[in-house]
Protein backbone atom coordinates (compact mmCIF):
# COMPACT_ATOMS: atom_id res chain seq x y z
CA UNK A 1 0.00 0.00 0.00
CA UNK A 2 1.27 3.45 -0.97
CA UNK A 3 -0.28 6.86 -0.32
CA UNK A 4 0.57 9.89 -2.43
CA UNK A 5 0.30 13.64 -1.93
CA UNK A 6 1.96 16.77 -3.31
CA UNK A 7 4.31 14.82 -5.53
CA UNK A 8 5.45 12.53 -2.70
CA UNK A 9 4.75 8.89 -1.95
CA UNK A 10 4.74 7.01 1.34
CA UNK A 11 5.20 3.25 1.46
CA UNK A 12 2.89 1.57 3.99
CA UNK A 13 4.07 -1.98 3.37
CA UNK A 14 5.90 -1.71 6.68
CA UNK A 15 4.36 0.07 9.67
CA UNK A 16 5.38 3.71 10.03
CA UNK A 17 5.22 6.23 12.86
CA UNK A 18 3.01 9.30 12.93
CA UNK A 19 4.41 11.65 15.56
CA UNK A 20 1.96 13.77 17.55
CA UNK A 21 2.55 17.52 17.70
CA UNK A 22 -0.18 19.14 19.78
CA UNK A 23 -0.01 22.91 19.47
CA UNK A 24 -2.68 23.31 22.13
CA UNK A 25 -2.52 24.58 25.71
CA UNK A 26 -4.72 21.78 27.06
CA UNK A 27 -4.02 18.40 25.43
CA UNK A 28 -4.25 15.56 27.93
CA UNK A 29 -0.61 14.48 27.73
CA UNK A 30 1.57 17.28 26.35
CA UNK A 31 -0.63 20.37 26.42
CA UNK A 32 1.31 23.62 26.34
CA UNK A 33 4.70 22.10 25.50
CA UNK A 34 4.70 22.87 21.78
CA UNK A 35 2.37 25.83 21.32
CA UNK A 36 5.31 28.18 20.67
CA UNK A 37 6.68 27.95 17.13
CA UNK A 38 10.33 27.60 18.16
CA UNK A 39 9.48 24.73 20.53
CA UNK A 40 7.32 23.09 17.88
CA UNK A 41 10.06 23.35 15.23
CA UNK A 42 12.67 21.93 17.59
CA UNK A 43 10.37 18.98 18.32
CA UNK A 44 9.72 18.40 14.61
CA UNK A 45 13.45 18.39 13.91
CA UNK A 46 13.95 15.72 16.58
CA UNK A 47 11.09 13.67 15.13
CA UNK A 48 12.49 13.80 11.61
CA UNK A 49 16.00 12.85 12.80
CA UNK A 50 14.54 9.89 14.68
CA UNK A 51 12.71 8.61 11.61
CA UNK A 52 9.12 9.77 12.08
CA UNK A 53 7.30 9.55 8.74
CA UNK A 54 4.32 11.88 9.41
CA UNK A 55 3.99 14.89 11.72
CA UNK A 56 0.39 15.12 12.98
CA UNK A 57 -0.45 18.70 13.96
CA UNK A 58 -3.53 19.43 16.05
CA UNK A 59 -4.86 22.69 17.45
CA UNK A 60 -7.94 21.38 19.25
CA UNK A 61 -7.79 18.95 22.15
CA UNK A 62 -10.16 16.01 21.69
CA UNK A 63 -9.59 14.51 25.12
CA UNK A 64 -12.76 13.44 26.98
CA UNK A 65 -14.59 16.52 28.25
CA UNK A 66 -12.59 18.92 26.08
CA UNK A 67 -14.32 22.23 25.25
CA UNK A 68 -14.83 23.32 21.66
CA UNK A 69 -12.17 25.58 20.16
CA UNK A 70 -13.08 28.64 18.11
CA UNK A 71 -12.10 28.59 14.43
CA UNK A 72 -9.86 31.65 14.76
CA UNK A 73 -8.00 30.12 17.72
CA UNK A 74 -7.42 26.82 15.93
CA UNK A 75 -6.15 28.58 12.80
CA UNK A 76 -3.82 30.75 14.86
CA UNK A 77 -2.34 27.65 16.48
CA UNK A 78 -1.78 25.39 13.48
CA UNK A 79 -1.24 27.44 10.31
CA UNK A 80 1.95 29.29 11.36
CA UNK A 81 3.47 25.99 12.51
CA UNK A 82 2.69 24.24 9.22
CA UNK A 83 4.16 27.15 7.26
CA UNK A 84 7.27 27.19 9.45
CA UNK A 85 7.83 23.44 9.01
CA UNK A 86 7.34 23.73 5.25
CA UNK A 87 10.08 26.35 5.01
CA UNK A 88 12.53 23.84 6.48
CA UNK A 89 11.34 20.40 5.44
CA UNK A 90 9.32 18.33 2.97
CA UNK A 91 8.29 15.89 5.72
CA UNK A 92 4.74 14.56 5.52
CA UNK A 93 2.35 16.72 7.57
CA UNK A 94 -1.15 15.73 8.62
CA UNK A 95 -3.63 18.27 9.92
CA UNK A 96 -5.68 16.91 12.82
CA UNK A 97 -8.93 18.86 12.52
CA UNK A 98 -12.64 18.55 11.80
CA UNK A 99 -13.20 22.10 10.55
CA UNK A 100 -13.41 22.66 6.79
CA UNK A 101 -11.77 26.09 6.96
CA UNK A 102 -8.83 24.75 8.98
CA UNK A 103 -8.43 21.96 6.43
CA UNK A 104 -8.50 24.45 3.56
CA UNK A 105 -5.91 26.79 5.06
CA UNK A 106 -3.71 23.90 6.24
CA UNK A 107 -3.70 22.44 2.74
CA UNK A 108 -2.72 25.84 1.31
CA UNK A 109 0.08 26.03 3.90
CA UNK A 110 1.45 22.63 2.84
CA UNK A 111 -0.38 19.83 4.70
CA UNK A 112 -0.39 16.41 3.01
CA UNK A 113 -3.04 14.46 4.94
CA UNK A 114 -6.37 15.36 6.55
CA UNK A 115 -6.77 13.48 9.83
CA UNK A 116 -10.34 13.93 11.11
CA UNK A 117 -11.68 12.42 14.33
CA UNK A 118 -15.20 13.21 13.04
CA UNK A 119 -14.63 11.40 9.73
CA UNK A 120 -15.46 14.39 7.50
CA UNK A 121 -18.97 14.82 8.91
CA UNK A 122 -18.72 18.53 9.79
CA UNK A 123 -20.16 21.08 7.31
CA UNK A 124 -18.01 21.47 4.20
CA UNK A 125 -15.30 19.04 5.33
CA UNK A 126 -15.94 16.28 2.81
CA UNK A 127 -16.07 18.82 -0.04
CA UNK A 128 -12.74 20.39 0.96
CA UNK A 129 -11.15 16.95 1.25
CA UNK A 130 -12.46 15.82 -2.12
CA UNK A 131 -11.30 19.00 -3.86
CA UNK A 132 -7.82 18.72 -2.34
CA UNK A 133 -7.15 15.23 -3.67
CA UNK A 134 -5.15 14.50 -0.51
CA UNK A 135 -5.28 11.33 1.61
CA UNK A 136 -7.81 11.43 4.44
CA UNK A 137 -7.96 9.51 7.70
CA UNK A 138 -11.48 8.66 8.84
CA UNK A 139 -11.89 7.90 12.55
CA UNK A 140 -14.76 6.36 14.47
CA UNK A 141 -16.03 8.30 17.46
CA UNK A 142 -19.22 7.57 19.37
CA UNK A 143 -20.66 10.94 20.38
CA UNK A 144 -18.55 14.11 20.80
CA UNK A 145 -15.40 14.71 22.88
CA UNK A 146 -17.31 16.52 25.60
CA UNK A 147 -19.64 13.56 26.22
CA UNK A 148 -18.14 10.53 24.46
CA UNK A 149 -17.03 8.76 27.64
CA UNK A 150 -20.42 8.98 29.36
CA UNK A 151 -21.17 5.23 29.52
CA UNK A 152 -20.63 4.30 25.84
CA UNK A 153 -22.51 1.14 24.84
CA UNK A 154 -22.20 -1.26 21.91
CA UNK A 155 -23.88 -4.56 21.14
CA UNK A 156 -20.78 -5.50 19.13
CA UNK A 157 -18.05 -2.87 19.11
CA UNK A 158 -16.04 -4.40 16.25
CA UNK A 159 -18.99 -4.75 13.89
CA UNK A 160 -20.47 -1.36 14.76
CA UNK A 161 -17.18 0.46 14.24
CA UNK A 162 -16.62 -1.40 10.96
CA UNK A 163 -20.15 -0.55 9.80
CA UNK A 164 -19.61 3.15 10.57
CA UNK A 165 -16.28 3.20 8.74
CA UNK A 166 -17.80 1.46 5.72
CA UNK A 167 -20.59 4.05 5.62
CA UNK A 168 -18.05 6.87 5.70
CA UNK A 169 -15.99 5.20 2.95
CA UNK A 170 -19.13 5.09 0.79
CA UNK A 171 -19.91 8.76 1.49
CA UNK A 172 -16.35 9.76 0.65
CA UNK A 173 -16.30 7.84 -2.61
CA UNK A 174 -19.64 9.41 -3.63
CA UNK A 175 -18.16 12.84 -2.85
CA UNK A 176 -15.23 12.17 -5.18
CA UNK A 177 -12.55 10.99 -2.75
CA UNK A 178 -10.62 8.14 -4.34
CA UNK A 179 -10.54 4.92 -2.35
CA UNK A 180 -6.73 4.85 -2.58
CA UNK A 181 -6.73 8.08 -0.55
CA UNK A 182 -8.61 6.70 2.47
CA UNK A 183 -7.04 5.57 5.77
CA UNK A 184 -9.13 4.14 8.62
CA UNK A 185 -8.82 4.69 12.38
CA UNK A 186 -11.06 2.62 14.70
CA UNK A 187 -10.80 5.39 17.29
CA UNK A 188 -9.24 3.93 20.42
CA UNK A 189 -10.46 5.95 23.41
CA UNK A 190 -13.15 7.84 21.51
CA UNK A 191 -16.46 6.75 22.99
CA UNK A 192 -15.17 3.38 24.19
CA UNK A 193 -14.70 1.81 27.60
CA UNK A 194 -11.39 0.25 28.61
CA UNK A 195 -12.85 -3.16 27.73
CA UNK A 196 -14.01 -1.95 24.30
CA UNK A 197 -10.50 -0.67 23.56
CA UNK A 198 -8.78 -3.92 24.45
CA UNK A 199 -11.36 -5.91 22.51
CA UNK A 200 -10.58 -3.77 19.46
CA UNK A 201 -6.83 -4.23 19.94
CA UNK A 202 -7.23 -8.00 20.35
CA UNK A 203 -9.25 -8.12 17.11
CA UNK A 204 -7.53 -5.38 15.15
CA UNK A 205 -7.19 -7.69 12.14
CA UNK A 206 -10.95 -7.36 11.62
CA UNK A 207 -10.53 -3.81 10.36
CA UNK A 208 -8.26 -4.99 7.55
CA UNK A 209 -11.34 -6.65 6.04
CA UNK A 210 -12.28 -3.21 4.74
CA UNK A 211 -9.18 -3.34 2.53
CA UNK A 212 -7.66 0.01 3.47
CA UNK A 213 -4.68 1.15 5.57
CA UNK A 214 -5.34 1.19 9.32
CA UNK A 215 -4.06 3.83 11.73
CA UNK A 216 -3.82 2.86 15.41
CA UNK A 217 -3.54 5.53 18.09
CA UNK A 218 -3.34 4.29 21.68
CA UNK A 219 -0.42 6.37 22.93
CA UNK A 220 -0.81 7.37 26.60
CA UNK A 221 -4.59 6.95 26.45
CA UNK A 222 -6.98 6.06 29.26
CA UNK A 223 -7.01 2.38 28.28
CA UNK A 224 -3.41 2.42 29.57
CA UNK A 225 -3.35 4.81 32.50
CA UNK A 226 -6.63 3.52 33.94
CA UNK A 227 -5.40 -0.07 33.71
CA UNK A 228 -2.03 0.77 35.27
CA UNK A 229 -3.22 3.49 37.68
CA UNK A 230 -0.55 5.85 36.36
CA UNK A 231 -0.40 9.27 34.74
CA UNK A 232 -0.38 9.43 30.92
CA UNK A 233 3.30 10.44 30.93
CA UNK A 234 4.14 7.30 32.96
CA UNK A 235 2.67 5.04 30.26
CA UNK A 236 5.57 5.02 27.80
CA UNK A 237 6.26 1.28 28.08
CA UNK A 238 2.57 0.45 27.84
CA UNK A 239 2.16 2.74 24.83
CA UNK A 240 5.06 1.02 23.06
CA UNK A 241 3.56 -2.37 23.90
CA UNK A 242 0.29 -1.31 22.23
CA UNK A 243 2.17 0.06 19.23
CA UNK A 244 4.08 -3.21 18.88
CA UNK A 245 0.92 -5.30 19.07
CA UNK A 246 -0.88 -3.08 16.58
CA UNK A 247 2.05 -3.34 14.15
CA UNK A 248 2.18 -7.12 14.52
CA UNK A 249 -1.55 -7.17 13.77
CA UNK A 250 -0.95 -5.26 10.56
CA UNK A 251 -1.64 -1.61 11.40
CA UNK A 252 0.18 0.49 8.82
CA UNK A 253 0.38 3.80 10.72
CA UNK A 254 1.09 4.05 14.46
CA UNK A 255 0.26 7.45 16.00
CA UNK A 256 2.38 8.15 19.08
CA UNK A 257 3.90 10.66 21.49
CA UNK A 258 6.94 8.49 22.32
CA UNK A 259 8.35 8.28 18.82
CA UNK A 260 11.95 7.26 19.63
CA UNK A 261 10.92 4.19 21.61
CA UNK A 262 8.21 3.30 19.10
CA UNK A 263 10.56 3.52 16.12
CA UNK A 264 12.93 1.12 17.89
CA UNK A 265 10.05 -1.27 18.54
CA UNK A 266 8.91 -1.14 14.90
CA UNK A 267 12.44 -1.94 13.70
CA UNK A 268 12.20 -5.13 15.76
CA UNK A 269 8.73 -5.87 14.31
CA UNK A 270 9.95 -5.31 10.75
CA UNK A 271 13.02 -7.49 11.24
CA UNK A 272 10.86 -10.24 12.70
CA UNK A 273 8.40 -10.04 9.80
CA UNK A 274 11.29 -10.29 7.31
CA UNK A 275 12.34 -13.59 8.88
CA UNK A 276 9.01 -15.40 8.74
Amino acid sequence: MIIRANGKSLDLNQPIVMGILNVTPDSFSDGGKFNEIDNALAQVEKMIEAGVSIIDIGGESTRPGAPDVALADELQRVIPVIKAIRKKSDVWISIDTSKAEVMKQAIAAGADIINDVRALQEPGAIEVAAESGLPVCLMHMKGQPRTMQNAPHYDNVIEEVKEFLQQRITHCEKAGIHRDNIILDPGFGFGKTVEHNYHMLANLEAFHQLGLPVLAGMSRKSMLFKLLDKTPAECVAASVACATMAALKGAQIIRVHDYVETIDALKVVNKTNQNK
